[in-house]
């Protein structure tokens, strides 16, 4: 008989990576209720005690069941943490890059859109400083987290690009894919330090929004 040939694998989208949540369904309303006070719980103490300090039964005392409980619906620890990662970014994309709409930009000041957006991403990531930490952290150190951070980035980078396309012109950006790409850079670095992800930040918060509000308008709209 011939060789049976391997179907090729299909990798998943960014928009699947981040936001697919048909794995995570249940038939039975007490198994999600289950579901959900573990990767809260998981939440909590990633973001108190960090990834490494964190076992699973601290992630199931702090849920309120038992530690085979914990793996009736997780593997392992690093399993509920890439949960606990992806709906960290997907809500973090909803907070904030999916304001950045062109029609967001209709009928209102460009400025103040801007400075609204740069609100929500400063206020977003400072509400959760132990959460970027570990994310930063586990970005360097583990492959499937790693994709999750270049899923967001991606999604970024074009939200970022059809916004310069739609709403400002080639002769201010000739280039809306790379000005994106340093744009989405600038922008997360800038929160994560605000975040103190980094330690104590060397600027106020509130002159480090304004810097970046500025920057954002310039490079969108010019200097006009």
């Amino acid at each position: 008989m011939p060789p049976v040939k391997s179907k090729p694998r299909v990798e998943p989208t960014p928009e699947e990576l981040l936001f697919d949540t048909a794995a995570r369904r249940f038939t039975q309303d007490r198994a999600r209720r289950t579901y959900e006070a573990l990767v809260d719980a998981a939440a909590q103490a990633f973001m108190a005690d960090g990834y490494d300090a964190t076992g699973t039964p601290d992630i199931a005392a702090k849920a309120g069941v038992s530690v085979g409980t914990f793996y009736r619906y997780f593997d392992d620890k690093k399993q509920i943490y890439v949960e606990v990662a992806r709906r960290h970014l997907s809500e973090a994309y909803r907070q904030t890059l999916a304001r950045l709409s062109p029609q967001h930009f209709v009928g209102k000041g460009r400025h103040d859109t801007i400075e609204e957006t740069v609100d929500v991403l400063i206020g977003y990531a400072g509400k959760h400083p132990g959460m970027n930490r570990v994310f930063v952290e586990m970005t360097l150190r583990d492959p499937d987290v790693a994709a999750l951070n270049r899923a967001f980035e991606d999604m970024a980078r074009r939200r970022l690009a059809d916004l310069i396309t739609a709403v400002t012109p080639r002769s201010v950006v000739p280039d809306p894919e790379a000005m994106a790409f340093v744009l989405q850079i600038v922008a997360v670095e800038t929160a994560n330090a605000l975040a103190g992800v980094h330690g104590s930040p060397p600027i106020a918060v509130t002159r480090a929004k304004a810097a970046l509000t500025e920057l954002l308008h310039r490079a969108l709209f010019g200097l006009g």
